[in-house]
C-alpha cells in the first residue's frame, strides 16, 4: 500500500491564467463567475470547492487552455517514466487489491501511458479525476503483450468468458507468467473491445477477425502493477480536474472510436473468413 497525497493545483493554474491572459483578479472573477474574494483566498491558501473548480477549469478549457495535456507533456520531459490513473471518486492510497477480480489481468493497480487514456475510463463520472505518477521499472519482473492471441486469451480468462477453455494448458501457461510478474504491460481493452473478444470466445468470429478488429482500438498500453514491490515504485505527482466541457469532448471522441471499431469488425468479417476459431486453436 502507498499513500496518495495530491490535490488540484488550482492556485498555480490561476496564476498561470492571470499571466497568460494578462488580466486582474477582478477580470478573472467577471469571466468565470467566481467572486473576487474567493479568488484572492485561493491565491493565498490554494484551497477550493467543487463548484469553484468547475467554473475555473471550464473557463480555461473553453478558452483553449488544455492545461492537463500540456502538464503531461512537460512532466514527460522531466521524468523517465510517467503513468496516469483515472479514479471515479479520488485516491488516498493505492494497493494491489484495489481493482475488481474480473479486470483485464486480475487484481492490481491499473495505469495508462497518457492523460487521455486515463480520462477515457472515468469521464462519465462527474466526481472523477486523473492522477499522474512517475516510476522506475528497474529490477521489476515484467510481462509484455502486444495485440495478439495470447493477449486476448489472457483478458478473456480474467474476465471470465473462456468457459471450459480456461483450464487449457496454453491458457494456464499464460496465466502463470502473469501471476509471477510484478508488472503487466499490454494494450488497453475497454468494454467495446471486450465485446469483440467475447464473440471470439463464443465461437462467433475467428481469431483473425477479432485481432484485426481490435487493432483499431488506438487506446495505447496499460501498466498493471500486481505486487507491493511494484506499487512502491510509484510516486504520485498531481491530481487533475476534469471539467464538464472536457468530459463532453472525451465522450464524443469515444463514440467516434466505437463507430470505427464497429466498421472495422464488419470489414474484417468479409476479409478474413478463413481464420481459425477458438475450438480449433484450443483442442
Amino acid at each position: 500500500m502507498a499513500e496518495v497525497k495530491c490535490e488540484y493545483r488550482i492556485k498555480e493554474d490561476m496564476e498561470f491564467l492571470l499571466e497568460a491572459e494578462k488580466i486582474t483578479c477582478e477580470e478573472l472573477a467577471e469571466r468565470t463567475g467566481i467572486s473576487r474574494t474567493t479568488i484572492i483566498e485561493i491565491m493565498k491558501s490554494g484551497k477550493t470547492t467543487g463548484a469553484v473548480n468547475e467554473k475555473f477549469y471550464s473557463y480555461a478549457y473553453k478558452s483553449g487552455y488544455r492545461m492537463n495535456s500540456v502538464k503531461e507533456e512537460l512532466l514527460k520531459e522531466k521524468a523517465a517514466k510517467v503513468l496516469f490513473h483515472g479514479s471515479k471518486y479520488g485516491l488516498t492510497e493505492i494497493t494491489v487489491a484495489g481493482s475488481r477480480e474480473n479486470c483485464d489481468f486480475g487484481k492490481g493497480f491499473y495505469l495508462g501511458e497518457t492523460y487521455n487514456q486515463a480520462m477515457a475510463f472515468v469521464c462519465e463520472n462527474e466526481k472523477s479525476s486523473v492522477y499522474s505518477f512517475t516510476c522506475s521499472m528497474e529490477g521489476l519482473k515484467m510481462k509484455r503483450f502486444d495485440c495478439s492471441l495470447e493477449w486476448m486469451l489472457a483478458i478473456c480468462y480474467y474476465r471470465g468468458t473462456l468457459g471450459t477453455y480456461a483450464g487449457h494448458k496454453a491458457v494456464q501457461i499464460i496465466v502463470a507468467e502473469i501471476e509471477a510478474c510484478d508488472v503487466v504491460v499490454a494494450p488497453i481493452a475497454d468494454n467495446k473491445m471486450f465485446y469483440i473478444m467475447a464473440q471470439f470466445t463464443d465461437g462467433e468470429i475467428n481469431a483473425d477477425v477479432a485481432l484485426h478488429s481490435l487493432s483499431a482500438s488506438k487506446l495505447g498500453f496499460q501498466y498493471v502493477f500486481k505486487t507491493s514491490k511494484a506499487i512502491k515504485r510509484l510516486k504520485p505527482v498531481e491530481k487533475y480536474y476534469i471539467s464538464v466541457p472536457e468530459r463532453e469532448d472525451c465522450k464524443r471522441a469515444l463514440n467516434e472510436r466505437a463507430h470505427e471499431i464497429d466498421t472495422k469488425l464488419k470489414l474484417a468479417k468479409r476479409e478474413f473468413k478463413n481464420g481459425l476459431f477458438i475450438e480449433e486453436m484450443l483442442k
